[in-house]
């Protein structure tokens, strides 16, 4: 049972150990395959993202590439463009012609944009305050077409954008520039409309090297950073060039909020660079799960798996292996079982065989020629009487031997209650049992029948001792007969006093005597102790009656 222990303790040890090597390895592929999956989901986005702004800023420049030979104050710029702008791309939120106007011109630019249709063609600030002209000495640069027309864009046009401090600082960078340049991110429209930029194409005529104006065009800041895809590996910020610590990012709705980013937040996955108006933009993203909660937690499921395997090859490893421990058990039994029963059964026909011959040797004594026949009847069925006695009374200790005191029971010796026994409770061996019934027997049944007891002093004294020690140790028995005489005892028949001169002193490997006193009949046996407990045929019985122990 403990190496079936060991077996199952060593393979469930295998199992955790399985198991737990399972679980890293998939925490440590799951933490690999999401990086890499993350990596590249973000890569292919910063192209995406690039090739959008690349478009964009292409457009501007086709734009600005169409205007030769400008006429700066005219209201409808964009009117050769418009088709081709609506068939390149069509994602702006406005284009606008800017047009730098000199003083002087600004009176003609005004009553250009009348003619128009725009509600307002008063030449003003940026805040939609009048401009005062008195005071101006240089060009300003004045918004003079916008697409598409409708009543919220067309109020946009006469507004000077010098001093806008946005706009106004990227129309300087572009003219300084020569190329196409975005703002930093702005309101569009209104402010409070989205969050977007502003690209800057100018506009430069044929022979001059100072820009006539300016084509632009605004797009939402969202729609460039392609934020809107909720099956996303990640989220997109933009960081704000103005201001390091501060980020734009737009929701499941497309709008743009800034937010400062914490420090106590989980930190960026990556950051790419993308380039778009003359400037480096950073984009910096954020996975939208934990990689390692989510490793963590496929590690404890294969775990969970490897253990509950592991438990149930332990459970049905032990349930077979006991079943074939217990059935092999239960075979060694069978067979024991079997070889003690044949033992016992060769044992109970030796005894069987021996009780029978003695049993013929009493009826062949008792019923001898010439015999009473009614005295022989009587002393037979007593002498076979006391025999199934003593066999009885083996029977219950499964032979190991019994009480010398219970060989007095009435019920196998006559006169049993006038006899006074006394003596060490000793248990006597089977054949010593055997002798001993039939002698007290004999004894029993040829006492003085016709005295009665004298005062309440017992008629009959049976007493033994055991005397010496170690292997000199001797069994006395004295019987005792008192107020009785050779002439009024019954005298001894021929199988009593064989019985009680040979075959009791030889059966115990003793010596005995009988006489008569001047008071009493006497009969004393000595033997040596170890033929009257036998302790060789003590062994042997219990090995036959004993269990059999399971082997281990």
């Amino acid at each position: 049972m403990v190496r079936l222990g060991f077996i199952i303790g060593f393979i469930a040890l295998i199992g955790v150990l399985l198991s737990g090597l399972a679980a890293y390895r998939v925490h440590d592929q799951e933490l690999t395959v999401d990086g890499i999956a993350l990596a590249r989901a973000i890569d292919v986005h910063a192209s995406l993202v690039q090739d959008r702004l690349t478009e964009r800023e292409l457009l501007a420049r086709v734009a600005s590439g169409l205007f030769h030979t400008p006429s700066v104050i005219k209201a409808n710029m964009l009117q050769p463009l418009r088709a081709s702008i609506y068939a390149f791309k069509t994602d702006f939120v406005v284009a606008s012609w800017i047009a730098r106007i000199k003083p002087s011109e600004l009176d003609a630019a005004r009553a250009e944009l009348a003619r128009a249709g725009f509600p307002n063609p008063t030449i003003r600030s940026f805040d939609d305050h009048p401009l005062d002209t008195k005071s101006l000495d240089k060009p300003v640069d004045v918004l003079m077409d916008v697409e598409p027309r409708n009543p919220e864009t067309m109020a946009f046009a006469g507004r000077s954008l010098d001093q806008q401090p946005i706009l106004g600082a990227m129309l300087d960078h572009a003219m300084a520039e020569g190329k196409p340049v975005a703002s930093d991110p702005v309101p569009l429209l209104s402010p409070d409309g989205p969050i977007g930029l502003v690209l800057a194409a100018p506009v430069q005529p044929e022979g001059d090297t100072t820009p006539a104006g300016f084509v632009t065009f605004s797009y939402d800041l969202a729609s460039l950073m392609l934020t809107n895809d909720d099956l996303s590996l990640f989220a997109v910020v933009l960081k704000d060039p103005r201001n390091p610590n501060d980020e734009l990012i737009a929701n499941h709705r497309g709008v743009v909020t800034l937010r400062s980013a914490s420090p106590e937040g989980p930190p960026p996955s990556m950051t790419r660079t993308v380039t778009f108006g003359d400037r480096d933009w950073s984009l910096v993203y954020y996975a939208k799960t934990n990689a390692a909660k989510r490793a963590e937690q496929t590690a404890a499921v294969v775990a969970a798996i490897g253990l509950a395997l592991t438990g149930i090859v332990c459970g049905l490893f032990g349930y077979v292996a006991y079943n074939n421990l217990r059935l092999s058990r239960e075979i060694q039994v069978r067979i024991g079982f079997e070889r003690r029963l044949t033992a016992v059964i060769d044992e109970l026909n030796h005894r069987v065989k021996n009780i029978l011959a003695v049993i013929q040797s009493i009826v062949t004594r008792t019923l001898r020629h010439g015999s009473d026949i009614d005295v022989a009847r009587e002393l037979l069925i007593g002498r076979i009487h006391a025999m199934s006695n003593v066999v009885s009374l083996l029977s219950e200790s499964q032979w190991q031997g019994v009480k010398l005191k219970g060989l007095f029971e009435a019920r196998a010796i006559p006169h049993a209650e006038r006899i006074a026994v006394s003596g060490p409770d000793i248990a006597v061996s089977a054949r010593a049992a055997q002798s001993l019934s039939l002698l007290f027997f004999e004894l029993a049944s040829h006492s003085d029948e016709g005295l009665s007891l004298v005062g309440k002093h017992p008629h009959i004294v049976a007493h033994w001792e055991v005397n010496g020690e170690d292997n000199d140790t001797t069994f006395h028995f004295r019987w005792e007969e008192f107020n009785t005489s050779a002439a009024t005892r019954r005298e001894d028949s021929d199988f009593g006093v064989i019985l009680l001169d040979r075959v009791a002193p030889e059966a115990l490997g003793g010596v005995s005597k009988r006489y008569f006193t001047d008071v009493s009949y006497v009969y004393e046996l000595t033997a040596p102790m170890e033929t009257v407990i036998d302790m060789s045929e003590r062994d042997r019985t219990e090995q036959f009656s004993a269990p059999l122990k399971p082997a281990r």
